[in-house]
């Protein structure tokens, strides 16, 4: 299994972040470390089936 990606910048005194397959589920935290739980908990969720209509992103092979 590979590892999810994610993109964060920092705003004001919070991280604010998205998961690059989910970019649709933003989150935050007051340090990285809290983004990153935060990030991991929403992976865990949508992997689990808890979040309704979650966009999937894919990679197309070309052949």
């Amino acid at each position: 299994m590979k590892n999810p990606t994610y993109t964060y910048w920092q705003d004001g005194d919070f991280w604010v972040g998205y998961l690059d397959e989910y970019p649709d589920f933003p989150t935050q935290g007051q340090t990285e470390r809290e983004l990153r739980e935060n990030l991991l908990d929403i992976y865990k969720d949508i992997a689990n089936g808890l979040v309704p209509n979650a966009r999937r992103h894919a990679e197309l092979e070309l052949v």
